[in-house]
């Protein structure tokens, strides 16, 4: 029995935590050197993964970064698509899952920065041709500013998804017969529209990583 609005996003069961299992279910998905033949699937994956690396080689050339930044997509496009079918879990509507993708990765790339390339970090903190009454508010809004990635990173990834998530259930919650043939195709058109923000939603996370990867040396 739902008990608020916010119940399709409790991980938790009445009796066991499978809930979190889910997850895994992504990374069954996944791995294609377990099938005996090639499928469309595999074919779909493929195009998505040549599609994505000849995009992001515009922002950055280093190849561990590319291969990282497509596990990465098709992690988090595999979770926002499977959340979508009805009594599943939702884990990157969840700030603990967003953040645990996004936090590890802005900390590697701050600690390569600052270690490997120090004086090029500090000097990204101040853009060039600045005047110099206004360079101690420019480090501070550059610092802030960087400081504040792993936390826009992963409150733009949830709050598209619980948005999304929560009209579909107000809408479900409609059950009249009066309104029922005026809801559906309103369901149907959400339906399809929650599909492609899970799409676009992956994609900005993973092309925003890469950005930040590519102001490193």
């Amino acid at each position: 029995m739902m008990t608020s609005l916010f119940s399709s996003f409790d991980p938790a069961s009445n009796n066991l935590q499978m809930n979190w299992m889910f997850m895994f279910s992504t990374m069954m998905i996944m791995p294609m050197n377990f099938w005996m033949k090639k499928s469309r699937m595999i074919f779909l994956k493929k195009i998505l993964e040549k599609k994505l690396t000849n995009d992001l080689w515009n922002s950055t050339n280093n190849k561990e970064m590319l291969i990282f930044s497509t596990s990465l997509f098709m992690m988090i496009l595999s979770m926002n698509i499977l959340s979508i079918f009805p009594y599943t879990y939702t884990p990157t509507a969840q700030m603990s899952i967003s953040m645990s993708m996004a936090l590890p990765m802005w900390l590697m790339l701050m600690i390569f920065g600052w270690t490997i390339h120090t004086n090029f970090m500090f000097k990204h903190l101040l853009p060039s041709g600045t005047p110099s009454m206004l360079m101690p508010m420019m480090i501070i809004i550059e610092t802030v500013g960087s400081l504040i990635r792993p936390i826009s990173l992963s409150v733009r990834l949830t709050a598209n998804l619980i948005a999304g998530h929560l009209m579909m259930t107000l809408l479900g919650n409609i059950n009249s017969t009066n309104t029922i043939m005026m809801i559906l195709p309103i369901q149907t058109m959400l339906m399809m529209f929650e599909s492609t923000i899970s799409m676009i939603q992956a994609y900005v996370f993973t092309t925003l990583v890469t950005l930040y990867s590519s102001e490193i040396p």
